[in-house]
């Protein structure tokens, strides 16, 4: 825990001056209340002096986060313009401009900015995270200056600060209590603690005691949710334990995605072609004398070919398509980048509560008269026999037992059952409320009780000493008993009978030894156990300094929250598909490793169980190790959940990270794909995400992964049109070159060029983001980080089919220019051809296998994109705005004919041989 009010290397720095440290000989949940107020020169009866908080707030600066640099838009903008792609294209409308060609330039442009103007849009929504942290904060505090209670700006605390805290306050600032009354706070954002917790004000002697289980410490951002207490201020700002996660979050900068690798890989491989070939044909043309205007105008054709223009468009618009469907599953993607990253997950590290489990403690097993008790939705259902007891049919007296044990649980209860929108919900302490649900099932509440008079006279509530409540009761007909609830260990001492069978039996060795074999059975089973005494009250027989003494045991309580009913078959399915799951929690070993042991997560004795403090003893190598084969990391911190995922990430796994706390927030934004919980997540975690499950649930993230599956598949099955074309348009003019002698012709324009990669081809293209999932998407294991675009033989047909189409297209051009057409009707002709052959080609494009797998009729947005994008086409060629624009003349009827049955020969064929020989690279 950071207890010193110290500048942090990480992010901004409070002002100069700040001490070194405050706590150098110990911290202070080690030192009693009044050492901490000595270590900090303050009197806790008097509180700062205005004049010493004003010289500190100089000193240690004001109690607030720092925030992280923003780009302004018009930098953030101008970024997006330094993308290769659009560079190379930008070259190619200034040359264009140059040479005269200003309807070229102009075009070209347009598709520049339209690119860029998206990227923009994208990037332009920011990271709010530290934002939100400051937002959590309180901005009031009730604090003590020169000896009287004030409210002043939580921002102003300083060390030393004396502050008083009740139910419902935000702890504005770390601090060490000085004194506490029945208090408790939810810690859950920080610690990720399911259930609020118990605080006091005694000395802690263990220094390395963990964040979780620091008693006497409160936190800045968490919430009081019971109870008074006074505290002295330890640490402020940064230098408390959410700013020390503000600056694991500024220092956690997010990796690249998967698909942004690859796409910078894309990128740099077309680059790369578009300039070989352009040096080559410029090569070419000097050694041919040709003219230099006419080699830019060849330049410019080229690097237009060379680049699928509508690919950064696309693929954003594909995206949105994915997260579009994503959404209506319930997870919603924050960014389009990791729509595709699940699609690449091979680890999944998921949080417990209310991610695997149902985040609603239930009493799962109950020990009553004798009999272990199975809870289930409908009711109780005898489960084995305990003393004495040797059948598994409950006999009346255990069930009276089991009732009378109800109704002692839901009378000595704070909680209460309430309704909201409609449906029914806890109000109070969920362990508590796990007790009244569990009575309501046999029909008893509390509010009942009361209706049929049984009168609570007094209550002695819980204190961490008696670790137990109680409560003074009179029953309708006049006798009085003192009922009562706590830990099994301290009501058994204080037993001197147990109810059983109807009877109430004196406690010997036996019997002991019986019932403590019970509540160590449900401990193995990672079950909070809670024990439920009673005692007859005779007139002046109640101690009020010791109520519970000489009670009777009438049972024990399992409680737990249990897995959701669908995660254990969601687990079962990322297996399947290649993507471990590792529960990573605050919460203790026992019981997360019952939970993952019930849902699948782990299954041999291979897969290992490890605590935090373990992970301090362990170098970067030694964590990459152990990550290969753990199945479970609990009671860890935020430091502990980052270095894991870094390790993951070292083995080359592709890490998703869910979590609903301000604790998860660094991982979060480490991960390669964060996921926040949407239900029970904090800003801060949401903020910190790339992904947010409006259900908070672990089978929405396997589902999610599916999509991402399906959503890649489809990207490269629009890579594979889009470069077909491009090879297609690169080798025509090629094949000109090469074959036309020492006065080669150009078969296309820079502008059909454009009108095919973003019309004729593009359009079509973008429905191959509606193409369902393949059959098999979710039985192969998850791509490596460092698998290539191309894998999978994906190089290879594009190269060959956009050889055939290409070589195609320039057969047809300079067939035409051999019968004696001109130039714009031969052009045009081959801008028919090509245009047909990538409408032919689309339907191959559909499947890794041939055009022969698939219904063409499956999707129904394909078909429409086709007829769309040959109506535009056919309007390019044969209206006189097109003829303009395009430098196209109307076809005749047989040529059209010719060149659309020509077009489709290279797919055909090709997907025969494919389909008959099995030839993967075709």
């Amino acid at each position: 825990m950071q207890t010193q009010q110290q500048p942090r290397s990480d992010v901004q720095t409070p002002p100069s001056g700040v001490e070194a440290s405050l706590f150098e000989d110990a911290p202070p949940h080690t030192l009693s209340s009044d050492e901490t107020a000595q270590t900090l020169s303050v009197a806790v009866e008097r509180g700062l002096s205005q004049q010493d908080a004003v010289s500190r707030l100089g000193r240690y600066g004001p109690n607030k986060l720092a925030e992280a640099a923003k780009l302004s838009p018009l930098i953030l903008l101008l970024q997006q313009f330094a993308n290769p792609l659009l560079i190379i294209l930008m070259v190619g409308a200034a040359i264009s401009a140059y040479t005269g060609h200003t309807v070229d330039a102009v075009a070209i442009l347009v598709i520049v900015v339209i690119n860029a103007l998206i990227s923009f849009w994208q990037e332009y929504k920011a990271e709010q995270s530290l934002a939100a942290l400051g937002e959590m904060a309180a901005p009031q505090a009730h604090v003590m200056r020169d000896g009287q209670w004030r409210d002043a700006p939580a921002a102003d605390l300083v060390p030393g600060d004396i502050v008083k805290l009740k139910a419902g306050d935000i702890i504005p600032a770390d601090m060490r209590f000085v004194s506490a009354h029945r208090l408790q706070i939810d810690e859950a954002a920080l610690t990720g603690e399911s259930e609020p917790v118990d605080k006091n004000d005694q000395i802690l002697a263990d220094v390395q005691t963990v964040l979780a289980e620091r008693f006497n410490m409160g936190h800045m951002s968490t919430q009081v949710t019971g109870g008074t207490a006074v505290g002295v201020v330890t640490s402020t700002g940064m230098a408390t334990e959410v700013g020390h996660i503000a600056g694991l979050m500024a220092a956690a900068k997010e990796p690249k995605t998967p698909l942004q690798e690859r796409i910078e890989g894309l990128s740099r491989v077309l680059i790369g072609a578009a300039l070989c070939v352009v040096a080559i044909i410029i090569g070419i043309g000097i050694l041919n004398g040709m003219d230099a205007i006419e080699m830019l105008n060849t330049a410019i054709s080229l690097s237009v070919a060379a680049i699928p223009e509508g690919l950064p468009t696309v693929v954003t618009i594909v995206l949105t398509l994915g997260s579009q469907n994503m959404a209506s599953k319930n997870a919603l993607a924050r960014r389009l980048s990791s729509v595709e990253t699940l699609g690449t997950t091979s680890v999944i590290c998921s949080d417990k509560t209310g991610t695997l489990t149902q985040n609603q403690m239930q009493v799962m097993r109950l020990w009553a008269g004798g009999k272990t008790w199975q809870v289930t939705g409908e009711g109780f259902d005898p489960k084995g026999a305990f003393l004495g007891a040797d059948d598994t049919e409950a006999d009346p007296e255990v069930e009276d037992d089991l009732r009378e044990m109800l109704m002692i649980s839901a009378f000595c209860n704070e909680a209460r059952m309430i309704e909201v929108d409609g449906r029914p919900a806890i109000q109070g302490n969920p362990t508590e409320g796990a007790l009244v649900v569990a009575a309501a099932k046999l029909g008893v509440s509390r509010s009942d009780l009361k209706a049929r008079n049984y009168v609570p006279l007094a209550h002695f509530p819980f204190d961490s000493t008696r670790k137990m409540m109680s409560v003074h009761t009179r029953l309708p007909d006049g006798e009085e008993y003192l009922v009562a609830k706590g830990a099994p260990d301290m009501i058994l001492a204080r037993a001197t009978h147990v109810r059983l069978h109807g009877e109430e039996v004196p406690i010997n060795d036996h019997n002991r030894a019986e019932i403590e074999a019970v509540i160590s059975s449900f401990g193995n089973d990672a079950l909070r156990t809670l024990a439920v005494a009673y005692r007859k009250i005779s007139a002046g027989d109640l101690n009020h300094e010791d109520p519970e003494r000489d009670i009777v045991l009438i049972g024990i309580h399992g409680i737990m929250d249990p897995p959701r009913p669908e995660v254990p078959d969601a687990v079962a399915q990322a297996t399947s598909a290649g993507v471990r799951t590792v529960m990573i929690t605050g919460d203790h070993a026992v019981t997360a490793q019952a939970i993952a042991e019930q849902i699948g997560i782990k299954t041999s004795e291979e897969q290992t169980v490890h605590v935090g403090a373990e992970l301090d003893a362990l170098s970067d190598e030694e964590l990459g190790e152990t990550v290969k084969r753990a199945a479970v990391f609990a009671r860890v911190t935020p430091e502990h959940k980052l270095r894991i995922v870094s390790a993951l990430q070292a083995n080359g796994e592709v890490a998703a990270m869910t979590g609903d706390g301000v604790n998860d927030a660094p991982a979060l934004r480490k991960a390669d794909i964060g996921i926040a919980m949407g239900i029970s997540g904090t800003s801060v975690a949401k903020d910190s995400s790339s992904l947010v499950l409006l259900d908070d649930n672990f089978s929405t993230i396997v589902t999610a992964v599916s999509e991402g599956r399906r959503i890649y598949d489809n990207l490269r099955k629009f890579i594979r049109q889009a470069l077909t074309a491009n090879v297609a348009e690169v080798s025509t003019i090629l094949f000109a070159f090469l074959l036309m002698g020492a006065d080669p012709l150009l078969p296309l324009t820079p502008l059909m060029i454009l009108w095919v990669n973003l019309v004729s081809d593009g359009i079509p293209a973008l429905s191959l983001g509606f193409e369902p999932a393949e059959p098999d998407l979710m039985k192969h294991k998850p791509r490596g980080r460092e698998e290539d675009i191309f894998s999978g033989g994906l190089k290879e047909m594009i190269i060959i089919r956009g050889l055939a189409v290409g070589g195609l297209t320039f057969y047809v051009f300079n067939t035409a220019l051999e019968r004696g057409q001109p130039l714009a009707y031969a052009q045009t002709l081959a801008f028919a051809t090509l245009m047909c052959a990538q409408l032919w080609h689309i339907f191959d494009a559909r499947s890794s296998r041939t055009l022969f797998t698939k219904n063409p009729f499956d999707n129904r947005y394909l078909l429409g994109a086709v007829a769309l994008s040959a109506v535009l086409s056919l309007l390019a060629i044969y209206t006189p705005v097109g003829n303009y624009i395009l430098n196209t003349e109307p076809l005749s009827a047989r040529h059209l004919l010719e060149a659309i049955f020509i077009a489709a020969l290279p797919t055909l064929l090709l997907s025969g041989i494919k389909e008959l020989f099995g030839f993967k690279f075709l």
